[in-house]
């Protein structure tokens, strides 16, 4: 048998076995949708193909002005600023933001991170992003979670987009209250001086996108851009999974 032909077969055979593994685990071990909680098909992760069809995007990365944007607007001295997608109170989407944040479910961020991060690669605005940072969480708190769920939005968004992720450069130094229940000033007061940088030297003269999970009044990500905004020659942008 020539060799060609025994490489192309053994591909097959090896493509054989990995689906048929997977008909075996999602028999036993079925793989639901985080969304909707229908099971997955071949090819789909974490979120069915229905889920991200239906996902209500917002398309602000194509609006230099848009809601998002106006929140910062005469705040602080940012770019650009988008959010993928809304969601309203009880919604699916919003149970989705609940399970990465509070149920351990990291790869909820990092699959969404992927598509936004595709997603912002289609405008012109975000293109040349260099560096993705997260909005940091007190070590206390990111103990207590497991993960910063931002974080791994961030690392899905920088393996789309082809830029680097930098998570140890902005730390939060103050572990503050909840913000849940505060309205935007006392939201703002709660983190004024929580955040710092522990270097400038690798962003400068850069576009670093900020990434969080959910966007309500803006003052934490007004805390942290400011704190970036103290490097020379920057230029920053916001992107959040979500808009509540």
């Amino acid at each position: 048998m020539p060799p060609k032909t025994r490489y192309k077969n053994w591909n097959g055979f090896s493509f054989y076995l990995r689906s048929t593994w997977w008909d075996f685990l999602n028999l036993f071990f079925p793989l639901n949708c985080a969304a909707c909680g229908n099971y997955l098909f071949k090819g789909e992760k974490v979120i069915c193909t229905s889920c991200l069809f239906q996902l209500p995007k917002t398309n602000f990365h194509f609006q230099k002005e848009n809601p998002i944007s106006e929140i910062f607007m005469g705040r602080v001295n940012i770019n650009n600023a988008t959010a993928f997608f809304t969601f309203n109170k009880g919604s699916r989407y919003q149970k989705l933001i609940h399970k990465l944040k509070y149920n351990g479910q990291a790869e909820i961020g990092i699959e969404l991170g992927k598509h936004f991060g595709n997603t912002l690669m289609n405008s012109d605005e975000y293109r040349d992003i260099d560096i993705i940072i997260p909005v940091p969480l007190h070590p206390k708190k990111k103990k207590a979670r497991t993960y910063n769920q931002a974080e791994m939005i961030a690392k899905g968004m920088a393996e789309a987009m082809n830029s680097e992720l930098v998570v140890d450069i902005l730390v939060r130094n103050t572990h503050s209250v909840s913000q849940t229940k505060k309205d935007r000033i006392e939201r703002w007061l709660n983190v004024k001086n929580v955040f710092a940088l522990k270097s400038t030297e690798q962003l400068k003269n850069k576009h670093v996108l900020l990434v969080d999970d959910v966007v309500t009044t803006g003052a934490t990500l007004e805390a942290c851009a400011q704190r970036l905004l103290e490097t020379d020659q920057i230029k920053v942008s916001i992107a959040c999974l979500a808009q509540a």
